[in-house]
């Protein structure tokens, strides 16, 4: 059974960093390509960031040359760092893996985390 499990979200003003973590536990990531979406109230699931197993990332324009997405294999672990945030970057941010090509739909992942909440406040 593979358990995802993110952290590092907060409340932090415009401007600031956060660096989010999606830790796995019963399988290895270090074959998985691994997604990050973000869902604010009210608002459909977004596709924010992705890296495949073999370190390319992909962004949603939104966040392109703001957030960087990398992986630590000896940790099992995934990271999003976000800088430069905005109170549009507002919304609980999910990770989510699968075990093939890196993709930006949601539906194309087959675990998922329980989400961490990040507030910009502006």
């Amino acid at each position: 059974q593979v358990q995802l499990v993110e952290s590092g979200g907060g409340l932090v003003q415009a401007g600031d960093s956060l660096r989010l973590s999606c830790t796995a536990s019963g399988r290895t990531l270090s074959s998985a390509a691994v997604g990050w979406f973000r869902q604010a109230p009210g608002k459909e699931r977004q596709f924010v960031a992705a890296i495949s197993s073999i370190n390319r990332d992909i962004y949603t324009s939104s966040v392109k040359g703001r957030f960087s997405v990398s992986r630590d294999n000896a940790k099992n672990t995934v990271y999003l760092q976000m800088s430069t945030l905005l109170p549009d970057d507002t919304a609980v941010y999910y990770c989510a893996a699968r075990w093939g090509s890196i993709s930006t739909l949601g539906n194309d992942y087959h675990y998922w985390g329980q989400g961490t909440q990040v507030t910009v406040s502006s």
